[in-house]
């Protein structure tokens, strides 16, 4: 049977390791105006030069977490703004930068669907995440379409750590592509130091 899902949808919080209460905690940081690569909801990120940034670009890129949106002053209106995603390049009034939300518990654990059926052999490796066809995401809704990338997989390298199915029944088929996974984040970029620029 086919899965609901023909798509990448990013990375969806729920849960934390261990069962703690999950708060969904955020950190706020900081996107340079005018940046110049389109940010999705729900697409992991990584600092560099103390500005967050797309955390795609590499499967061993270490991320501090994953985009929930942003805030800024909007330079036609010169109101505050709320955006789900960063629809490059945005240059808010007065030349300002731009605030981020990005969930940054590095034990969060999120639902992420694969591009390629997961034997079981293949749990607890760490996968990448990729968009669909090259298409990051919805820009309508804002959402990423970025998949845990089957081909990418390796024991210990990559970004997200699959753990197990998310038992979701519309796309739980596992012999078949977007089944839904619970991964956790592999390489933190806090916590173990890795890629680190700011």
């Amino acid at each position: 049977m086919a899965n609901r899902n023909t798509v990448g949808f990013g990375l969806i919080a729920a849960g934390v390791m261990g069962q703690t209460p999950a708060t969904s905690g955020q950190g706020k940081y900081t996107i340079e105006a005018a940046y110049g690569t389109d940010i999705f909801n729900g697409q992991p990120v990584k600092m560099a030069s103390g500005y967050i940034t797309d955390g795609t670009a590499s499967d061993t890129t270490a991320t501090i977490g994953v985009f929930n949106g942003l805030f800024y002053n909007a330079t036609d209106t010169l109101k505050p703004t709320w955006s789900n995603w960063y629809n490059q390049p945005i240059t808010p009034a007065n030349s300002e930068n731009l605030t981020a939300f990005v969930l940054d518990n590095p034990f969060q654990l999120y639902i992420g669907a694969a591009d390629a059926a997961v034997a079981q052999a293949e749990y607890g490796k760490a996968f990448g995440m990729s968009p669909v066809s090259g298409t990051p995401g919805n820009e309508f809704s804002g959402t990423s379409k970025a998949v845990l990338d089957y081909a990418s997989r390796h024991a210990n390298t990559h970004q997200w750590r699959l753990l197990r199915s998310a038992e979701d029944p519309e796309n739980s088929d596992t012999t078949a592509a977007y089944a839904s996974y619970v991964v956790v984040q592999n390489l933190n970029q806090v916590i173990n130091g890795l890629g680190v620029s700011w």
